[in-house]
């Protein structure tokens, strides 16, 4: 079995397999007609509980033939032009290179003795990011696995320089439509139920300011601490931006922490026409970035930066056998101490990789294309009176859903619009996402693919009507 081991003995042997596993992703990228097959979990289930692990089949090309199988034939594809779901990129080839590098050499960037210049590499990235943001000479930060986890230690940090040791009194101020891990944090927090205060938005989807300062003002009389404003760079179901400028006021106000999720707005950190767009994000204490959703970076790649580097001591700890005090003293530069994980994969090497490839400006010229397509496509549906579109993108979101001329009744025109986008799945034609919007189903189109071009969203457009469509033709049926 040590003939599987990557080391100098065995280079031929992973230069084979890696390239016989490239040539098959490869091969299948390039025949790819569908982002999806359509496959049933019930259809592909019993092909996987079929396996028996215990029985190896010792045998690259047989484990490839069987993944194809089980797995690559049926993956959902995000690099087809009709993928429009979730915040899923398609990837630039220097990340996939450096994720391969990455994976080979198995650094760990907790610590100096396990990745030397990986560490580096990271910290000159988040030094990168920072400038790009505009924090100035004291911020830092790290890499994360996502921006749950960014958001979550933005939050630690917050409360950890919050004046009260009361955590029944803490208050974290988000919009209606910010991320639900802003919630999810608050309970990891130990923060009580009614910690995360609401903000209403207005019909920009946009947190009202206004409505921020009554709460913030309320705060204060009942005698509570506000902790945090989480502003959103980028909401998830609709790409919209909170008002930055306004927002950083009121926290300089307050005195309160000014958090700042941009887990999909950071691609405009590289635009070269909508930089403007996330102005005032340079006066946040904290910033969330996910490279994975809007710089075309592989999962992993996210980071959480801070305006001040000292706030991260909150994270620290110190293990005599991992990173002992005394090496703050002889300036040893463990990224462990910046960390809520330990051993963390070198994920910063993909967007290294890809910066020293392509260059900022060409990633800001990918993520501008897919603001221009979303502008493209809200004047299409805009125009279209099958549809019903809710506002006008600031990033690359597009939500909408089927109104029929002939049925009135929203909770049969809901029913429509789920059936459209379960049909349009097992199609595999093209995958789209759902949303609720005041209680009532939406479609969503996420538009990250430069690939995707108005004829696509044009011809999604008639399968969805299509697909409607025939399940108003259907009820009809029944119900005469």
């Amino acid at each position: 079995m040590r003939s599987h081991l990557l080391n100098d003995t065995t280079a031929e042997h992973y230069r084979r397999s890696v390239t016989e596993g490239v040539e098959r992703v490869a091969a299948k990228l390039a025949t790819t007609e569908r982002p999806f097959t359509g496959v049933t979990v019930d259809a592909l289930s019993p092909r996987i509980d079929g396996i028996d692990l215990d029985r190896p089949l010792h045998d690259t090309t047989a484990v490839l033939d069987e993944l194809e199988d089980v797995y690559l034939r049926d993956a959902v594809y995000f690099h087809h032009p009709r993928y429009l779901a979730h915040l899923n990129c398609p990837v630039v080839i220097p990340a996939v290179l450096g994720e391969a590098v990455l994976s080979a050499v198995n650094s760990s960037l907790d610590t100096w003795d396990q990745s030397a210049g990986g560490t580096l590499i990271e910290r000159k990235l988040i030094d990168w990011t920072a400038g790009r943001i505009g924090l100035g000479p004291a911020a830092d930060g790290v890499f994360t696995s996502g921006g749950t986890q960014s958001n979550l230690q933005a939050l630690l940090l917050a409360r950890e320089e919050a004046k009260t040791d009361d955590l029944a009194k803490l208050r974290v101020f988000a919009s209606e439509v910010s991320h639900f891990s802003v919630k999810k944090s608050a309970k990891l927090l130990g923060l009580g139920p009614d910690a995360v205060v609401s903000v209403p938005v207005d019909h920009e989807k946009r947190m009202q300011t206004v409505a921020l300062a009554r709460e913030l003002e309320r705060c204060a009389e009942d005698g509570l601490v506000p902790m945090a404003v989480v502003a959103t760079g980028g909401t998830t179901d609709f790409g919209s931006i909170d008002p930055l400028p306004e927002v950083a006021g009121l926290c300089e106000q307050y005195g309160v922490w000014m958090h700042v999720d941009a887990a999909y707005g950071c691609g405009l950190l590289a635009s070269l026409k909508y930089r403007d767009r996330i102005d005032g994000i340079e006066r946040a204490d904290s910033v969330t970035v996910d490279y994975h959703k809007s710089f075309f970076q592989p999962v992993s790649s996210s980071a959480l930066l801070v305006r001040d580097a000292a706030t991260l001591r909150h994270a620290t700890y110190h293990a005599e056998y991992l990173n002992p005090r005394r090496a703050v003293q002889e300036r040893i530069p463990n990224q462990v101490d910046k960390s809520l994980q330990t051993t963390r994969r070198f994920d910063a090497l993909k967007l290294w990789m890809t910066l020293r490839v392509m260059g900022a400006d060409g990633i800001g010229q990918l993520f501008d294309e897919v603001c221009d397509l979303a502008a493209e496509g809200w004047r299409l549906l805009a125009a279209d009176p099958r549809f019903d579109v809710v506002v006008e993108p600031s990033l690359s979101t597009l939500v909408f859903r089927f109104v029929p001329a002939a049925v009135t009744d929203p909770a049969e025109i809901d029913r429509a619009n789920l059936y459209a986008r379960k049909a349009l799945f097992a199609s595999g034609d093209a995958v789209v996402a759902g949303t609720k919007v005041a209680g009532r189903h939406y479609l969503k189109f996420t538009l990250l693919n430069p690939e995707t071009t108005t004829s696509d969203i044009s011809a999604v457009l008639d399968l969805i009507a299509g697909h409607a469509e025939q399940y108003l033709g259907e009820s009809l049926d029944r119900a005469s």
